[in-house]
């Protein structure tokens, strides 16, 4: 194999293949104009069931499964593949055109919340549940939650780009971004080792935060890689990630904005929609 050498000024070639190559881009902002629809509630959210787009719905189907009726929620599908979230109206609501992006107009004036973790926050801290107040428990809950926000990538764009999305397989990105998962699944294997849930005692965000990339990992729903990353190994993680799994408001969850009907709902408008 020739060894790659990097030019002196980089250019973007757009042929340079992979499963995202046709909506990945070096630059920001809309490519075309399309207004968000907006639904009956006072949230709207806009949204795919990727790990990132799951962790809102299920903690908006928690939190209503609570009794928090002002959770009730609009959920509207943003085809990725199809380079919805550079429309313009997306991309007013999050700049970075990625899923999740909420929109509370519950208040006087519209709020605009995006990234995953943002959103989670947000919404525990307005309907008071799901994050701890006692402050050594709050701080445990928030270092989880932005563990989550900084290493999913490594395991998403790293491990699985380059395992299951790049045009050819390369011995040298697979195996460190293999070894970086799996340390990240050993964190989480000895943590849980010794706790209940991520953060303590109690299930909150940062598990609604971590269980769909994680949990869905060593359940061998991301990337076809169970076998391959010996998920078997880290009990601990899977005996919570099965208890996650087992919650109803995480079922409900896991199926809005699915891609495909026979896999969930492409929208949620009503509780009754995933009867």
């Amino acid at each position: 194999m020739t060894d790659y050498v990097p030019a002196k000024v980089w250019t973007w070639d757009t042929e340079n293949g992979g499963t995202f190559a046709s909506i990945n881009r070096p630059v920001a902002g809309a490519t075309h104009d399309k207004a968000l629809p907006v639904g009956k509630h006072p949230l709207q959210l806009y949204s795919l069931a990727t790990p990132n787009g799951q962790k809102v719905t299920i903690l908006l189907e928690e939190l209503l499964a609570l009794g928090h009726a002002g959770a009730e929620y609009d959920a509207w599908l943003i085809r990725i593949g199809d380079g919805d979230q550079f429309g313009s109206g997306f991309v007013s609501v999050n700049p970075n055109s990625k899923i999740p992006a909420l929109m509370d107009h519950s208040g006087d004036t519209p709020i605009r919340v995006f990234e995953s973790g943002a959103i989670l926050l947000y919404l525990a801290q307005k309907f008071g549940a799901f994050l701890p107040t006692e402050p050594a428990a709050h701080a445990e809950c928030l270092s989880w939650l932005f563990w989550q926000m900084g290493s999913a990538p490594y395991l998403g764009g790293g491990f699985g780009h380059f395992y299951a999305y790049a045009p050819s397989k390369m011995e040298y990105p697979i195996n460190r971004f293999a070894m970086e998962t799996k340390r990240q699944l050993d964190v989480l294997d000895q943590r849980l080792a010794v706790s209940e849930y991520i953060a303590g005692d109690a299930y909150t965000i940062a598990d609604i935060a971590i269980w769909p990339w994680y949990g869905g990992l060593v359940k061998g729903r991301l990337y076809g890689a169970a076998e391959f990353l010996s998920v078997h190994e880290y009990k601990h993680v899977l005996r919570w990630a099965e208890a996650i799994e087992a919650r109803p408001a995480v079922q409900r969850g896991r199926r809005v904005n699915r891609a495909s009907a026979d896999e969930g709902i492409l929208e949620r408008h009503d509780a009754s929609d995933l009867d």
